[in-house]
């Protein structure tokens, strides 16, 4: 989970907020927990809970500690998410 991603919660899309260890944080507008099921909810209840596992996620684990990304188009094309250089 990265901060500025999504979440869903209960098939419900959600931006986090802040992110810190194993707990994240959104905000609920009023519209949402009136037009869903979320102003319903109790503390410790279960919920089913879906991440954005390849956007903001894998630069988030990519990052360099000088905050420079590692992702490179070789590195990419390595795993195959894109053609290797010079390839159509």
């Amino acid at each position: 989970i990265a901060a500025k991603g999504s979440i869903c919660i209960d098939g419900i899309s959600l931006t986090v907020n802040t992110v810190a260890g194993q707990h994240f944080e959104t905000n609920i507008i009023p519209h949402t927990r009136e037009r869903t099921t979320l102003g319903q909810y109790q503390p410790g209840q279960r919920v089913n809970l879906e991440v954005d596992l390849l956007a903001r996620y894998l630069e988030r684990l990519m990052q360099n500690p000088s905050g420079e990304s590692r992702i490179t188009e070789s590195w990419l094309a390595q795993q195959g998410f894109a053609s290797p250089a010079g390839e159509g």
